[in-house]
């Protein structure tokens, strides 16, 4: 079974992408099947900072590789390094309908945001049907939200193999992460970049602090009693804490003379004991840019071998290619 998963790079990873996502993807990994990719080519859509970009791509491998995608169990590179996948998005164009593109949620949601409607953005659900075919693979775990692309992508696919006459590609099935826990931001809301609200994975200890201590609550005293089912500092917590912590930290909740800035350095010592060997391993990293790039590389070419098999085939059912005789 080959899984294959990207991951885009438009900002520094938060808690609401690992538990949301990342924890999930990593559990999929186990054989040398799994592919994962940096999405850098998705991203030009709205990043347009060079610096920021390559920043954004080298930070996202280091978490990655922090957290604990295994090089020797999943193939982990740059979707840029792989020029098969903006070939096969070429072909793929070819067959693609227009309206099928115009039905896509994802492109109405940014253009009503006010985000320009270029190209890029109306053709990305082409090339994100090229990331998944190009390996053949046979799983692309997604949220609930993104199940739309999978369908867009075997609906391109079957209209190819229809087209040529020739089942060459191969159609993925989706697997939808199982809804985790509500990952709150700073001020309550779910966490995303979009809102401003979120904490980072590897941030600073004091920086991480302070923004935890910032957590939005209500104004209740520190004497009255507080419930810790309508608390997003709770909720934080609970992603980090055993059942019987959680259990512990409720209890003073319901017992009342306990404020806010308590549960909040709980959140803060919890955080940082969850992520403690990562935090070891991504300092590791940091000091080891060879090894990190070495893995891209490699990782680079092994989902070449793997894409130029499928281009190869593409590429002869459209008629590409020397003349056989």
């Amino acid at each position: 079974m080959r899984v294959l998963s990207g991951i885009q790079p438009t900002g520094r990873f938060h808690w609401g992408n690992y538990f949301g996502a990342i924890q999930q993807y990593i559990a999929l990994q186990g054989n040398e099947q799994s592919f994962y990719f940096i999405a850098d080519l998705h991203a030009l859509t709205t990043v347009r900072e060079p610096l920021a970009l390559r920043e954004y791509v080298w930070d996202a491998a280091l978490d990655l590789l922090a957290l604990g995608l295994d090089p020797s169990q999943a193939t982990l590179f740059r979707q840029s390094d792989v020029p098969e996948v903006t070939e096969l998005m070429w072909l793929l164009m070819t067959v693609t309908q227009f309206s099928l593109l115009e039905k896509c949620t994802s492109y109405k949601d940014k253009v009503a945001k006010g985000i320009s409607a270029d190209a890029g953005l109306f053709t990305y659900p082409v090339l994100m049907a090229a990331d998944i075919l190009l390996y053949d693979s046979d799983v692309v775990p997604v949220g609930a939200d993104q199940i739309q692309h999978l369908e867009v992508t075997r609906d391109i696919a079957q209209r190819f193999n229809h087209t040529y006459g020739a089942e060459c590609l191969h159609l993925p099935t989706a697997r939808v992460l199982k809804e985790g826990a509500k990952v709150p931001g700073t001020d309550g809301e779910k966490m995303s970049k979009s809102y401003g609200n979120t904490i980072e994975i590897f941030e600073a200890e004091k920086p991480l602090r302070k923004k935890i201590m910032s957590i939005k609550t209500d104004s209740l005293p520190l004497e009255a009693v507080k419930d810790p089912d309508s608390c997003s500092v709770f909720a934080l917590y609970q992603l980090f804490a055993s059942p019987e912590q959680q259990a512990i930290l409720a209890a003073r909740y319901r017992a009342g003379g306990m404020g806010y800035g308590e549960a909040k350095q709980a959140v803060f010592d919890a955080s940082m004991a969850y992520f403690q060997r990562a935090r070891e391993k991504r300092a590791e990293l940091v000091a080891n840019p060879t090894y990190v790039e070495g893995v891209l590389q490699a990782g680079a070419i092994k989902a070449r071998a793997k894409g130029k098999e499928v281009l190869k085939r593409v590429r002869q059912a459209c008629g590409l290619g020397a003349h056989a005789g």
